[in-house]
């Protein structure tokens, strides 16, 4: 048990309040293998993330044919859902996935969220990896469903897959998965820090609509850049599908920029914003002493 120890307002005097850190999750736990609780938090990563890659994809798609002027030449330039709508497809999606697997696998939905909660020592190694496996698969289903469904419009619209938009350099597009990558990592450690759920008996109910509204933002910046990755394996199930050289060449952006992102947010969280809090209870109870 911890001490959060925080200045009165009138000064001089501290309040505590006690919060649990859970224990760090260990590298390999050889008997998580014989739990059906693991197998059944895979089940819902997969299927949580073919529903993302479903929904998501079909509506890029979607948008692309009602705004093409060959399809629709009657206004096309405002038909569709345009990139705002295609932003809150992606942002609302994830705020309802991460709402109902929460409980079950801590909804992750995203390797890079994964690596990110490993490396803080929130996840063990073994689940780590059947997770992003099984994201990796949910993802090239969804997208698979979405081609069986629209088959018409698939190819001919790109497939939902990220490329790097015509003048940007690689380098750019590395730097916006990785920004993109940082805030959403950071949002997702924010939202469901165990101190600010002890401050706030309503922080984990709400925990899914931040995360939701990062993914939103996040688009709305990059989608003109790379179409927003931010998570390798919504990206990797498009290129699978989809199966075009561009996507395949511009491919390493959209897992060594949302691996890097996870990486900064999550050394972020841990060694700068919760180590000041630990300095703070750690010198304040040796002077009590």
């Amino acid at each position: 048990m911890a001490k959060d120890l925080e200045a009165a307002p009138g000064g001089g005097e501290y309040t505590a309040k006690d919060y649990s850190d859970p224990p760090p999750a260990p590298l390999f736990d050889a008997e998580e293998l014989t739990k059906w609780s693991l197998y059944r938090a895979v089940i819902a990563e997969f299927v949580a993330t073919l529903l993302f890659l479903y929904i998501t994809v079909a509506t890029v798609i979607g948008y692309k044919h009602q705004s093409n002027p060959a399809a629709t030449p009657a206004d096309a330039a405002c038909s569709g859902v345009g990139i705002l709508g295609i932003a809150w497809a992606f942002g609302g999606m994830i705020f309802v996935l991460v709402y109902c697997t929460a409980g079950v696998s801590g909804g992750h939905i995203n390797p890079a969220v994964t690596f990110g909660l490993f490396l803080a020592r929130k996840v063990s190694l073994v689940r780590a990896v059947l997770y992003i496996v099984a994201q990796c698969l949910g993802a090239i289903c969804g997208v698979g469903l979405v081609k069986g469904f629209q088959s018409a419009f698939y190819v001919r619209y790109g497939g939902g897959a990220n490329e790097l938009s015509s003048g940007y350099t690689k380098g750019t597009g590395l730097a916006a998965e990785i920004i993109g990558t940082f805030v959403l990592v950071y949002t997702v450690f924010s939202a469901t820090d165990p101190k600010r759920s002890a401050r706030d008996s309503h922080v984990p109910v709400l925990a899914p609509l931040p995360i939701g509204f990062a993914v939103f933002m996040v688009h709305l910046a990059t989608i003109p850049i790379t179409g927003t990755g931010i998570n390798p394996a919504r990206s990797l199930g498009a290129a699978v599908i989809y199966n075009n050289e561009k996507a395949w060449d511009d491919h390493w952006i959209f897992w060594v920029g949302p691996f890097i992102g996870a990486a900064i947010a999550a050394a972020y969280h841990q060694y700068v914003l919760r180590a000041s809090a630990t300095k703070l209870g750690s010198s304040a109870s040796f002077n009590r002493g």
